[in-house]
C-alpha cells in the first residue's frame, strides 16, 4: 500500500517528534510518501532548497500514486487542507488524526466532510489502534 502522509510544516515544527512516530507506524502498513514532513532537520520554513512549484509538483505526484492519505490535523495548515481536498476529489481514503479533545480549533470543513475519517487520539497506542482499524481490508 502507498501512503501519503501530511502534517503542518511551517506552522507545526513542534509536532515533528509526533510526525516521526506516526511515520514509523505507517511504515508497518506500506510505503510512506512525503515522510520528509517528519524529518528533524527540516526547518520551520520547510524545504528552502526547492522552489514552491517544485515542492507542489513532487507532492502532487506522490499523492497521485498513493492509495490512502494520513493527515495529522492537530495544527491547522493550509497545505494539509489542500491535500485533503485533492485526495477526496480523487476518491482516495483520507484518515485524519487529531490529538486531544478540543476539536473546535479543527476546521468544521474537515470535520464535516464525509470523505474524511476523523480520529481523535491521545497516545501512540491510540494511533496504532486507529491505523490497524483503518488499514484493515
Amino acid at each position: 500500500m502507498n501512503i501519503f502522509f501530511t502534517g503542518s510544516i511551517r506552522g507545526g515544527r513542534e509536532n515533528q517528534p509526533q510526525y516521526a512516530r506516526i511515520v514509523k507506524m505507517l511504515e508497518k502498513h506500506g510505503t510512506v510518501f512525503s515522510k520528509h514532513v517528519a524529518d528533524e532537520t527540516l526547518s520551520q520554513y520547510g524545504e528552502t532548497n526547492l522552489t514552491n512549484a517544485e515542492i507542489l509538483a513532487r507532492e502532487l505526484d506522490a499523492l497521485s500514486t498513493s492509495d490512502v492519505v494520513v493527515a495529522e490535523v492537530t495544527t491547522p495548515s493550509h497545505g494539509v487542507g489542500y491535500f485533503i481536498a485533492r485526495a477526496t476529489l480523487q476518491g482516495k481514503k483520507v484518515v485524519a488524526l487529531h490529538c486531544g479533545e478540543y476539536e473546535l480549533k479543527l476546521s468544521g470543513i474537515i470535520q464535516g466532510d464525509p470523505g474524511v475519517e476523523l480520529h481523535i487520539y491521545k497516545t501512540d497506542e491510540d494511533i496504532e489502534r486507529i491505523l490497524q482499524t483503518a488499514f484493515r481490508t
